[in-house]
């Protein structure tokens, strides 16, 4: 059993982390401060820490200097503020693993960790000089694929069929498709559905790269390589020796990080940065992109001859308003991890709650739905989902549209729209229709009730196409 310890000033937070870690097979300590940490760590031996980068009595960076200097073996993983995310990538030089961002995700938090143990494993070996095993070596990142659910839409089995096509092959794979769509969970998929799947499953986000950062993260570093080289870097590309690397948001490196990746693709070899040892790469690349790459090459944003290297096959994923009835189907598998999670017993979602679901346009898609279920089952106090659980812009979305739908298409409302003047109109025609409903359409009477003059409701009713 691996011993974590978390250091956080704020008490709940350290408590929360604690039990979630506990659930998950972690054996957990916590500190609120830096001096009682630092005493704890003389007594007992940790596999990791999780370190906020702010605390009363002294930073992350002091932190992660007096235990790389007295604990080498022992990993750091820096929590952070958003404000604080360029001192958080300086600390990563400095020999933390990586950061993790508030607000805190579950499933972002098991990832980080998980890897930062399985990398910190090969480290240590490295440092001790011990022999690297194949079977060790392979279990570098990998993890267990979330359940995939492929929806039985035309949109969703097309994208299976591709999938299913494309997995058992080495084509490297270009998975467009807007944010949220799960690209990622497709580029499990393919890998657990191929010959790579019992290898590394690496997962890395180009999108938060800065230019010093990207060369060791992807080709990993020897200690003494640079100033703040303090310790052995295994890059991403290493760590996915014979198994998939998987590079999401690919549009956003820079020119000169496109480069270097076009040689090690090509070259198929890695060089650590401060090493001369080449490294064979066996690697299956899967790339990930919500914007148009064949757009980027025109204004000179990424390099045709890279772009080449990774469309070998390239899938288009859906998005979620074109999915149809698959929109319930992962809302109950959303809320089936949800219970799990939070250790409830929601059962389901009462009929407006579907309505409103299949109604709303989803633009943060399959994200944007997980994290709609998690907090509606975190609220909910009995047995179903209801509307007033759901976010405002979705609820109110769906009213408009009901609306819309019963009275005809010539409502000047955009329920795509929520701005405080747009939600302002929505509650003013609602009023004014339900006014003249109860007075049988009697202007006059409306008028009074409503407590304008007559002609102010003509104008109203004229500029919201109330006829």
């Amino acid at each position: 059993m691996n011993k974590i310890l978390i250091i956080d000033d704020e008490i709940n937070i350290g408590l929360l982390l604690s039990k979630f870690l506990t659930r998950n097979g972690f054996e957990v300590k916590t500190s609120t401060n830096g001096i009682s940490a630092l005493e704890l760590m003389t007594k007992e031996e940790f596999d990791l820490v999780l370190c906020d980068f702010r605390l009363e009595d002294t930073d992350g960076r002091e932190m992660l200097k007096k235990i790389k200097t007295s604990y080498p073996n022992t990993g750091v993983i820096i929590i952070t503020g958003y404000s604080d995310i360029k001192l958080a990538v300086e600390l990563i030089k400095m020999g933390a693993f990586d950061y993790i961002s508030k607000p805190l995700y579950p499933d972002e938090i098991l990832n980080t960790i998980n890897k930062a143990l399985e990398a910190q494993k090969i480290i240590n070996q490295a440092e001790t000089k011990e022999p690297e095993t194949e079977k060790r070596r392979e279990s570098i990142g990998n993890v267990i694929p979330e359940e995939f659910v492929t929806g039985k839409s035309p949109a969703s089995l097309e994208l299976m069929k591709q999938i299913k096509l494309v997995a058992p092959t080495n084509y490297s794979v270009i998975l467009n498709g807007e944010s949220g769509t799960g690209k990622e969970s497709v580029a499990k998929s393919i890998h657990f559905n191929s010959p790579r799947k019992d290898k590394p499953f690496i997962a890395m986000d180009c999108g938060s790269l800065t230019k010093d950062l990207a060369g060791s993260e992807f080709f990993g570093h020897e200690k003494g390589s640079f100033t703040g080289a303090l310790y052995t870097k295994i890059g991403h590309f290493e760590m996915a020796n014979g198994g998939t690397l998987f590079l999401d948001e690919v549009g956003n490196l820079s020119y000169e990080i496109q480069a270097a990746l076009l040689r090690t693709v090509q070259e198929r070899k890695v060089k650590r940065i401060g090493s001369t040892k080449e490294i064979d790469l066996d690697v299956r690349i899967l790339v990930a992109t919500n914007e148009n790459l064949s757009d980027a090459i025109q204004k000179g944003r990424f390099r045709e001859d890279l772009f080449h290297r990774f469309n070998e096959f390239n899938i288009t994923i859906p998005p979620l308003r074109d999915r149809g009835k698959d929109i319930q189907l992962f809302a109950e598998h959303f809320l089936k991890e949800a219970n799990a999670e939070l250790n409830r017993n929601v059962t389901g979602f009462s009929s407006e709650v579907i309505d409103c679901m299949m109604t709303y346009n989803w633009p943060g898609n399959v994200r944007e739905l997980k994290n709609v279920i998690r907090r509606a089952t975190l609220i909910t106090e009995g047995n179903e989902i209801q509307l007033k659980a759901l976010p405002l812009e979705i609820s109110t979305f769906a009213k408009a549209s009901a609306l819309e739908s019963s009275f005809g298409s010539n409502v000047a409302v955009n329920p795509n729209k929520h701005d405080l003047k747009n939600a302002a109109m929505e509650a003013e025609y609602e009023t004014i229709l339900n006014v003249l409903k109860e007075v049988n359409f009697n202007k006059t009477k409306a008028a009074k009730i409503l407590n304008i003059d007559r002609k102010t409701l003509y104008n109203k009713m004229k500029a919201i196409n109330l006829d």
